[in-house]
Formats: C-alpha cells, sequence, structure tokens
C-alpha cells in the first residue's frame, strides 16, 4: 500500500477512536508496526494527529459513541478488486423474484453494481446499498429501525424490535471482520446483536471474505463457521484456509480476481 494511502487510512480511523495503536493500524493497512511508527511520527510532525505511547491520538477527538469497528471509507479502499469479484459470484446465487438480506459492509456492497437487472426484496440495514438499489434497480428495499452510525453508514438497534422479524428472505449475505476454526468474528458487540437477529430470518446464510479475513481475528464471535451454507472468498486463498472451510462442510465459492479489476484497484492506490 502506498504511503499516501496509509496516511490517509490513519487518519480517518483515528477520529474512530480515543487512542489508535500501533498493532491496530498495522492490521488496518497490513503494513509493518516499523512502517506504522514512522507514519505516526511523520503526521504528528506535520501537526496531523498526536503521538502517544504505543499509537496515535485525534487532535480533536469526536465527543460521540461510535462502534468498535473502521469506518465505512477506510474499509471500502481495502482490496477492492477482490471484492467486486467476490460480489460478482454473490449476485449470480440471487434470482428474480426472492428476498434476499444484504449486510452492511464493504465486501457486501459491490453487490449492488450486479443486481440493477434483477427485480428482488431486498432488506439491508446498510444507506450506501439501500440508496443505490433505490436509485438503480427495480428492487423493494427495506430497511431497519435503529440508530444511525454514521462512519460505518448503518443502522443499528440493540433492541429485537426493529423490524426484521417480520422480513423472510431465502439468503443472507454478510462480511466480517475475521474467520478462523473458532468460528466466524466481528469488530463489535452491537453489529453481532443486529447480525444475529438477522440470520433467524434467512433460510441460508452467505459468507463473503476476501482472503486476508482468514488471516485476522477479533475478540467478538458472531457463530461458529459452520453456520454459514457458504463461503464466498478471492483466489488469494491459501490451502490452510480451504481445508478449514472443506472441514466445517461448508461449500466454498472462489472468485476470480479479474485483471481488469487488479489493474484498476493498483491505478487507484497509486
Amino acid at each position: 500500500m502506498h504511503e499516501r494511502e496509509r496516511h490517509r487510512i490513519i487518519l480517518s480511523a483515528v477520529q474512530e477512536r480515543p487512542v489508535l495503536t500501533v498493532q491496530d493500524i498495522a492490521e488496518l493497512t497490513e503494513a509493518s508496526e516499523a512502517t506504522i511508527r514512522r507514519d505516526i511520527s511523520a503526521l504528528a510532525l506535520q501537526g496531523k494527529l498526536r503521538k502517544v505511547r504505543g499509537g496515535a491520538e485525534a487532535l480533536h477527538p469526536m465527543q460521540v459513541g461510535t462502534l468498535a469497528a473502521r469506518s465505512f471509507r477506510v474499509d471500502e479502499a481495502i482490496n477492492t478488486a477482490q471484492k467486486r469479484a467476490i460480489a460478482r459470484e454473490a449476485v449470480k446465487l440471487c434470482h428474480d423474484g426472492e428476498a434476499i438480506i444484504i449486510n452492511g459492509g464493504t465486501t457486501t456492497f459491490p453487490m449492488v453494481h450486479f443486481l440493477s437487472g434483477l427485480k428482488l426484496q431486498v432488506l439491508t440495514n446498510s444507506f450506501p446499498i439501500a440508496e443505490h438499489l433505490v436509485k438503480h434497480s427495480k428492487c423493494t428495499v427495506v430497511v431497519p429501525a435503529g440508530a444511525i452510525y454514521r462512519e460505518q453508514n448503518i443502522i443499528l438497534s440493540p433492541f429485537e424490535n426493529d423490524g426484521t422479524p417480520h422480513f423472510y428472505a431465502k439468503r443472507f449475505f454478510l462480511g466480517a471482520r475475521g474467520v478462523s476454526a473458532l468460528g466466524i468474528m466481528e469488530s463489535d458487540s452491537l453489529i453481532i446483536q443486529s447480525e444475529q437477529r438477522l440470520m433467524k430470518q434467512a433460510d441460508e446464510m452467505i459468507l463473503l471474505v476476501d482472503s486476508s479475513k482468514f488471516r485476522s481475528r477479533s475478540s467478538n464471535i458472531l457463530c461458529p463457521l459452520d453456520r454459514a451454507a457458504t463461503i464466498i472468498t478471492d483466489d488469494g486463498i491459501d490451502d490452510e484456509a480451504r481445508r478449514l472451510v472443506e472441514s466445517a462442510g461448508v461449500t466454498l465459492i472462489v472468485a476470480s480476481v479479474e485483471a481488469g479489476d487488479a489493474e484498476q484497484q493498483s491505478a487507484t492506490v497509486a
């Protein structure tokens, strides 16, 4: 990842938490901790953040409550070609007239670009997904009740009565923060509460994760891996991750990252 892109991600992420650790930033950018320390020092010298022991903090941190999750703006710039390829395969599972649920996230969001020719009923807690489908598709769009989390562009509620129990879907498409033998992982307990409600309303759960998520971890476990009917990932998946999915009895779909998508991602990062 180019230095300018890392700096953009760091400055955006540092607004979301009181203190962002070197380890947190390394996970966000997939850079070494030594590189991140140099980035923090450079940004501190430029007066863009404050360097603290073990990490960095914003000069003017947000005072409102936020989720323990990366912002949509940060995440959408990471592994874009892989996410587009995964979304393309996910939409192949959708058919006219069906009802589906799409959880908010930057891995599920690219699905909207391939749904324009279908007429579906879609429940989503994602502002970007809902807005795009309303403007550029024939789909009927339903959103749940709840509070708006601007950084993640999603609607969440801690209460059961958010409208989702009245919607039935064939498939539930969602992303994750990490995947391991322990299960499917997310970054925030409120996100998990929402996803657990949505899981109850669909026949099948389809997990959309780029191959890097098999190396990522979180302290919050949504559910066992075998709760997913299908996992869709990109062709960067290694043999160990393949064996993990197969041993769980989950169907694995590997999306090929097309040359055009990869070139577009490279140009964006540069």
